[in-house]
C-alpha cells in the first residue's frame, strides 16, 4: 500500500477543511505515522486501559489543547509538516494563553505564497488606503451577516431577521457612518454601536433578560452562560482567522482596523468578519436551550462548514491584498 507523508496532505485546501479540535485531559502523539489522543480509560472499562483516537491532521485546520493536555515533539512534527495550526488554551477553549493576546503554534514553511504579503504592504504603509481596506472589511462583514441571516433556515426559525423593524436604522446608520468615516477610530466605534444592537436584538429574541457583555463570566445563570459562548465561539473564529493568514502568508500585526500597537490585531479584524453573523446569534440560542459548552462547540463549527467561513475570510484577505497586485508581478511570482 503506497504511503503519504503528512506533507503530502496539504493538498487539501485549508478553506476546505472541515475539522477543529479542542481536547483535554489527553496526551497528543505520534505513532504508527498518525497522530493520536490518548485518554485513560472510561470508569467502565478496565483499570489502566488507554483508548487511543485519531486526528485527520489532513483535514484539519487548528488544534486547541486545553486543561490537562500535553503533546510530544513527534506529534508537532507531524501537525506542523500537515500545516495545522497549534494553540494552547484554558478550560473550554477559552481564553488562549501566551500573555493577553491570541498566539499560536504556526508551521513553518519557506515556500508559503509571497504575493499576498507584497500586495498587503503595498497598501498597508498608505493611510488612506489603509481606511479603505478597513471599510472593506466592514461592508464584507455586514454583507456576510445579511447573507447568513436571511438563508439560515435554523435562526429563522428562532426569530431572527436583519428586516426586523428595530434593526433596520442601525444598519442604515452603520453603512453611512462607514462610509463617512475619515479615521479607524471612527469605525470602531460604528461597529461598537451596531454589535451592541445586535446583543440586545438577539438577548430580546432569545427571551435572555438583563444581558450585560462580558468577558470573564460563569455557567451559573443564562445571560453568563450566553457570555461564555460568545467568548468560546469567538476564540474558535480567531483560529480559523489565525490560519487563514497563516497559510496566505501574512503576518498578524498588519491590521487595518484595532490599530498598530497590537501584535495580533489583524486576526481579531479576519474574526470579525464572521463573529457576528455565526458566533453572536447562536450563543443566545444555545444559552437559551441551555445547551452544554460540547454542544454548543459542535453547533458553531457545523455553522462554520455550512457557511463556508473560511472561504469567505479567504476570499476576502486574497481580494484585499492583490486590490493593487498587478498580474505581471503575479506572474513574476510564479516563475
Amino acid at each position: 500500500m503506497e504511503q503519504f507523508s503528512p506533507s503530502d496532505m496539504k493538498t487539501i485546501l485549508h478553506s476546505k477543511r472541515a475539522n477543529m479540535y479542542y481536547l483535554e485531559y489527553c496526551r497528543v502523539m505520534q505513532k504508527d505515522g498518525r497522530v493520536l489522543y490518548l485518554t485513560e480509560a472510561l470508569s467502565n472499562k478496565k483499570a489502566g486501559e488507554n483508548q487511543y483516537y485519531n486526528i485527520p491532521i489532513a483535514n484539519t485546520t487548528v488544534l486547541l489543547l486545553g486543561t490537562g493536555t500535553s503533546i510530544t515533539q513527534a506529534a508537532m512534527r507531524m501537525l506542523s509538516q500537515a500545516g495545522v495550526l497549534v494553540g494552547f488554551c484554558g478550560g473550554g477553549g477559552t481564553p488562549l494563553h501566551m500573555a493577553s493576546e491570541v498566539e499560536w503554534l504556526t508551521p513553518q514553511s519557506e515556500y508559503r505564497p509571497t504575493e499576498y504579503l507584497q500586495g498587503w504592504l503595498q497598501f498597508w504603509f498608505d493611510d488612506d488606503k489603509r481606511l479603505e481596506a478597513a471599510k472593506t472589511f466592514q461592508n464584507a462583514r455586514i454583507g456576510y451577516l445579511e447573507k447568513i441571516w436571511s438563508k439560515d433556515k435554523d435562526l429563522k426559525n428562532e426569530g431572527f431577521s436583519t428586516k426586523d423593524s428595530m434593526l433596520i436604522a442601525p444598519f442604515e446608520t452603520f453603512h453611512k457612518r462607514t462610509e463617512d468615516a475619515k479615521k479607524q477610530s471612527d469605525l470602531l466605534l460604528t461597529e461598537a454601536q451596531l454589535t451592541k444592537v445586535l446583543y440586545k436584538y438577539a438577548a430580546n429574541t432569545m427571551n435572555v433578560e438583563g444581558f450585560t457583555r462580558q468577558h470573564q463570566g460563569s455557567t451559573k445563570y443564562s445571560t453568563d452562560k450566553a457570555n461564555d459562548f460568545l467568548n468560546h465561539g469567538n476564540y474558535l473564529a480567531y483560529g480559523l482567522a489565525a490560519s487563514c493568514l497563516w497559510v496566505l502568508g501574512i503576518p498578524h500585526g498588519f491590521a487595518v482596523m484595532h490599530g498598530k500597537t497590537r501584535r495580533g490585531a489583524l486576526i481579531f479584524d479576519v474574526a470579525d468578519l464572521i463573529k457576528d453573523a455565526i458566533v453572536l446569534p447562536w450563543a443566545f440560542v444555545c444559552a437559551a436551550e441551555n445547551a452544554t459548552e460540547q454542544e454548543f462547540r459542535q453547533q458553531i463549527l457545523q455553522k462554520f462548514t455550512d457557511h463556508k467561513a473560511m472561504d469567505f475570510m479567504f476570499d476576502t484577505i486574497k481580494g484585499i491584498a492583490l486590490q493593487d497586485y498587478s498580474s505581471e508581478q503575479i506572474e513574476e511570482q510564479n516563475l
